[in-house]
Order: structure tokens, then C-alpha cells, then sequence
């Protein structure tokens, strides 16, 4: 029953930035485990980073010498954005899915967690995740100039890993 509200609450976020990710969750042994918590992109730096889905801001400042923002959902989950700079939210925040919170630097790192202390789950993002695509596009075998492309954006959509595709 939770596994689904989670699903329902979080059918598809689309992606902070628009690279892939280079390097995936590994999830942690324990709490204190080594693993990488998150997935990590290498966007070209001061790219814009967006919510990847609304809440409230919790935390924005430097850790270690590194920029980060923290975004709480409504369900309880807390999404991190890691290696940002320039952060255009604050502490207490409302923010919308899509909005800027911050610019990338040439990192950026995406986590998901539930809970506190030693009682913190560590999720995978990838799967809440969805990809935006277009149309198919027909490209002429026979050599031949292929046609124009739409203008951008147009007919895009969001596809998800929960989607009727299977994708």
C-alpha cells in the first residue's frame, strides 16, 4: 500500500537537467556505508537546474565546500540537488515542479531519501524518472535532404518507466 502511494504520488518527474545521468545509483550496504547515494550528471557548467517535482525547501548552502538545495515533497521524501551554484530559492521556499532552484556547476548530483538518522532509505531516483520524447521522425534512405525539423518542443512528452510503453 505505501510502495503504490509513492508510485502514484511520483508517477514521473522529468530530469533536473536535460544530459544523462554518466553514473547511477549503488545503494549503501548501511547508513554509513559507502555507495553512491543519488545519480550524478555532467551538464555543461552554470546549466539550469529545475525541481523535479514541488515542495518546500529545507536546506540551501555549502557542505564541505560543495553548493547544495534540499527540497521536501509533501509525501515526506527530500530531494537533493548537489554541486549548484547561484541558488535562486531559499530555506522555506515553496517551489513548483520545473522551477530553477540553482545553476550546475560542470557536476550534479540528484537524491532521493525518506526518513532521519538511522532510519533514512536511500531511493533510486532512475525510476522516477522520465525521458521527453518526440515523434518518430522518417528519414529518406534513398540519400535525399530529409525534412526540416519541428520547431522544438513541439509534440514532446514526458515518458515514463510506469508508462502504457513499458519504457
Amino acid at each position: 500500500m505505501i510502495a503504490a502511494l509513492f508510485v502514484s504520488v511520483a508517477l514521473c518527474w522529468p530530469p533536473p537537467v536535460a544530459t544523462p545521468a554518466v553514473r547511477p545509483f549503488e545503494a549503501p550496504a548501511c547508513a554509513w556505508c559507502a555507495g553512491h547515494r543519488g545519480l550524478e550528471y555532467r551538464p555543461p557548467a552554470d546549466t539550469p537546474v529545475a525541481a523535479v517535482a514541488p515542495g518546500v525547501v529545507v536546506f540551501t548552502g555549502r557542505v564541505a565546500g560543495t553548493g547544495y538545495v534540499v527540497v521536501r515533497l509533501a509525501d515526506g521524501r527530500r530531494v537533493t540537488y548537489g554541486f549548484v551554484h547561484r541558488l535562486t530559492v531559499r530555506p522555506g521556499q515553496t517551489v513548483s515542479q520545473g522551477q530553477i532552484l540553482a545553476r550546475s556547476t560542470d557536476r550534479l548530483f540528484l537524491g532521493v531519501r525518506l526518513g532521519e538518522g538511522d532510519a533514512v532509505a536511500y531511493l533510486d531516483p532512475a525510476p522516477l524518472l522520465g525521458r521527453w520524447r518526440g515523434p518518430p521522425r522518417l528519414v529518406p534512405a534513398d540519400g535525399s535532404a530529409p525534412r526540416p525539423a519541428r520547431t522544438a518542443g513541439v509534440g514532446r512528452r514526458l515518458a515514463c518507466a510506469t508508462g502504457a510503453d513499458g519504457r
